[in-house]
């Protein structure tokens, strides 16, 4: 995990991890941008809203859900060692739109 940065994360694990599960995306179907700031920040767009989702660096203005976060924080929370809540009630990952979806970030990201 130490060798992921957000890129490689969103294009590599994010990407195989939807190709292996397609449920994923049906049991979320909706679309999610991802704002990663800071040293090999980016933004990539997550697209649940067909089988199997795909991941797409940039915007594509669809999202219903947009999670801001530093890509040390985005890294920590996706290798297990920050909460996701925890880092949500400090401030360290922010997400604006749907707040179910946000629930199911996990699914997404996890």
């Amino acid at each position: 995990m130490a060798d992921y940065t957000p890129k490689s994360y969103f294009e590599e694990k994010i990407a195989q991890k939807l190709k292996d599960k397609p449920e994923t995306s049906k049991a979320v179907n909706a679309v999610y941008e991802f704002n990663i700031t800071g040293d090999n920040g980016g933004v990539w767009t997550v697209d649940l809203t067909r089988e199997p989702g795909t991941v797409t660096a940039g915007s594509t203005g669809t999202a219903k859900c947009t999670v801001t976060a530093s890509s040390a924080d985005f890294m920590n929370i996706v290798s297990g060692k920050m909460n996701p809540q925890m880092a949500f009630m400090s401030g360290k990952l922010k997400i604006k739109g749907d707040m179910g979806l946000a629930m199911k970030l996990q699914k997404v990201i996890g």
